[in-house]
């Protein structure tokens, strides 16, 4: 038996990269999926059609995920056509990179309302229908920036850290209803976004990490779908590094 048979995932953000990979994952694993992005354009057309060719059921929603109104009626919009949401991936995420005396307040705002509540939208909102169910696994996407900072990234880290604050409040309020929420925190990883990277400074990330290497969005997907699965069924509130002993 696949490890997510009779599962329904949501994953923000997934039309490419990281969330992408997580969506396949689940789906190979027999779980049904409806993910999320900012607008239906051939990307995302393009994953809704590879999702679907392992043959599970699959819809895409476009969605603000920084909107509360928007995200509260798209999750019961996916719970009308699901009939249940077992598992949440908080994906959505951007970078707007500057020092701090160069950034702007629209950098600011705009980092943390998609990367920070979006996770606080989408957990509200589904974390309902998972406490009718009494169960549920939830998983926000912070950052090794979170744990340890970066310079050029204040936004982004602070965004990427309180993740991590709420991933381990959240778990508190919710285990007793045997609803488990913790957080990845992926290292320097080979997307569209890093690709874009000079080669040399590629090189550099990868010279600093231990296994000598960027992980790809398969890495991390792996990880979700242990936190997912019922083999994680005794780990809540827990950030996971996936990153290649950058942060050891």
């Amino acid at each position: 038996m696949k490890l997510l048979e009779g599962k329904v995932a949501i994953v923000t953000g997934a039309s490419r990269g990281i969330g992408k990979a997580v969506a396949m994952e689940f789906a190979r694993q027999g779980a049904a999926i409806a993910f999320t992005d900012l607008k239906r354009d051939d990307t995302a057309r393009d994953t809704e059609d590879e999702i679907a060719s392992t043959g599970v059921k699959v819809k895409m929603y476009a969605s603000n995920a920084a909107n509360l109104a928007d995200t509260t009626a798209t999750v019961e919009e996916i719970v009308k056509e699901f009939g249940r949401v077992d598992i949440l991936v908080n994906n959505a995420g951007i970078t707007k990179d500057g020092l701090l005396m160069r950034m702007t307040e629209e950098q600011w705002d705009a980092v943390i309302n998609v990367n920070l509540k979006s996770v606080f939208n989408f957990t509200k909102i589904v974390t309902a229908a998972m406490l009718r169910q009494r169960s549920g696994s939830v998983i926000n996407m912070s950052s090794v920036v979170g744990v340890s900072g970066n310079a050029g990234q204040a936004n982004y880290a602070a965004s990427k850290a309180g993740i991590i604050g709420f991933t381990k409040s959240i778990a508190k309020e919710l285990g007793s209803r045997n609803i488990r929420v913790n957080a990845i925190a992926p290292g320097f990883i080979i997307t569209e976004m890093t690709g874009q990277l000079p080669e040399e400074v590629r090189n550099e990330w990868a010279a600093k990490i231990p296994l000598k290497r960027g992980g790809t969005p398969e890495d991390i997907a792996r990880v979700c779908l242990f936190l997912a699965s019922d083999m994680s069924a005794y780990v809540t509130g827990q950030t996971i590094n996936v990153c290649g002993g950058m942060n050891t």
